[in-house]
Order: structure tokens, then sequence, then C-alpha cells
């Protein structure tokens, strides 16, 4: 399918590795001149490099902490006109909630709700004047089923989530779609690091506690981030140009309801 987005612009967020580094690389299939951001250089600047080779698009590349004012400013100005952004973050620690103060709720909104906010703010009129834009923001399957224990990115994510609501049927009139793109378990860094910790303090392999997972889930395996890009790719299509306010799902069956 042509997504039908050759020649446009976006921002990817977090996008040195992981679901970012997926969305961004599925953009540019699509002939998607990128501007990409994460706080390691090296690993950024890897990154681009690969992409530019492999698929032949523009890619800039900008490491800079977009959770700051100065961070964003960077990002805006090395694409100032953009037609898609692609929100993300990775998400705050996990933890008991009875030991988190301001500071820590604070720096989770400042990560996971304010910063899309800002994006959103400062593209999102130019995009309706122009008469198309897309964003996109990478949320977390626990704004559709709370974990305990992530209760920092349970609110921060459920913030953003329901500020969006609001103002995606607002800009759908002028060719503008905002939606949610809600990650179960993916086979990434962050993944691989909590199954890494888990086995360890279970007295198992590493190998042995991600084969047990991934049995165990419904789909018998974990998400690509090359499938996550897919999603996103789409998402950002001429062809989801009438899906505004949504939250899309990708767990591979994990949540268990019917809604």
């Amino acid at each position: 399918m042509d997504m039908g987005i050759k020649g446009r612009k976006a921002i990817v967020c977090a996008a040195s590795k992981g679901l970012g580094r997926g969305c961004a690389e599925a953009l540019a299939g699509e002939g998607v001149d990128l501007v990409i951001n994460a706080r390691t250089k090296s690993e950024l600047d890897a990154t681009a490099e690969e992409i530019r080779k492999k698929y032949g698009v523009k890619v800039t590349a900008v490491a800079v902490d977009v959770t700051t004012e100065d961070g964003r400013k960077q990002v805006l100005a090395a694409c100032p006109e953009p037609d898609i952004i692609v929100n993300n973050a990775g998400g705050p620690p996990p933890g008991n909630f009875r030991d988190w103060n301001r500071e820590d709720w604070i720096k989770a909104l400042d990560a996971n709700m304010l910063t899309p906010i800002e994006f959103i703010k400062a593209s999102v009129d130019g995009m309706m004047k122009r008469g198309f834009g897309r964003i996109v923001n990478i949320t977390s399957s626990s704004v559709k089923a709370p974990i305990d224990i992530l209760g920092l990115s349970n609110g921060a994510r459920s913030g953003l989530t329901g500020f969006v609501a609001g103002v995606a049927r607002t800009t759908i009139r002028h060719g503008v779609t905002i939606n949610g793109l809600l990650p179960g378990p993916f086979d990434t860094d962050r993944l691989r690091g909590t199954t890494k910790a888990r086995a360890a303090k279970a007295g198992r392999s590493f190998d042995e506690e991600y084969a047990a997972s991934a049995k165990a889930h419904p789909a018998g395996r974990f998400g690509t981030a090359e499938e996550f890009g897919m999603m996103c790719a789409f998402l950002c299509s001429v062809h989801a140009g009438y899906m505004t306010g949504q939250n899309i799902l990708m767990d591979g069956g994990q949540y268990p309801g019917t809604y």
C-alpha cells in the first residue's frame, strides 16, 4: 500500500532505537524526510546514517532533551513546518506511589504529558493552515489497563490521552488527525532490561526468563519495532484521514477486555 506521504516532513522523538526507531524507519520507507531526536548523540548519529543509506531520505539528527524548552526549540528549528510528529518518550520508573514526591510527578508529567502537548501546540495551527497533519502519540497499554507499579506512567499518559481526546475533534476538519498508539510488550532494550532484572531475582538465566515470558503471552511472542512502525506509518498516511482521537492498542492480545 502506498501511504501517500512521500516527500512529507516528520519529527520523530526518541528515535535512536526501539519503537521510535521503528516508526522513523517505517516513515523513511515511505519517502518521508526526517528530523529525529534522542539524548545520546553517538547512537542518534549512527541511526541517522543507517536510515539515510537504507532509504535515501534526508535525515537530520538533533541530540537534545525534548523535555526542556530549549531542546524542543532546537528540534522545531530543524523542522519548522512538520507534516508529521511522532511524540515518544521513555516511561518513568516503577515504584510505590507512597515513595514519590512532587519532583517525581513533575518529571513524569514533563516527559509523558506536557512535552507532547507542547509539540502539538507548536505545530497544529500550521498543519491546519496547510490542510494536512498527522500527530501520533506513543503512550502505553497502561492507558487502557493501568499497572499498579507504574503509577507515574498511568497518570501522566492518561492526562495526555484526555487532553488529546478534546483537541483531536477540533482539528480533523482541517485535515489534521491526532491519535495514540499504545504498545504492550515489544522486544526492545527496555523489555530486555526488565527481563534481565527479573531473571536475576528469580535465579534463572535471561534466555529462560525471556522464553517463559514470551510463551505466556497470548501471541506466544513479543512484538517487533518494525511492525509497530508500520502501524504508525499507516496512522500518518493519507488513508487514515477519518481517524482521530483514537487509541490503538498493540499488545498481541494481552488486554483481556471486549472493548
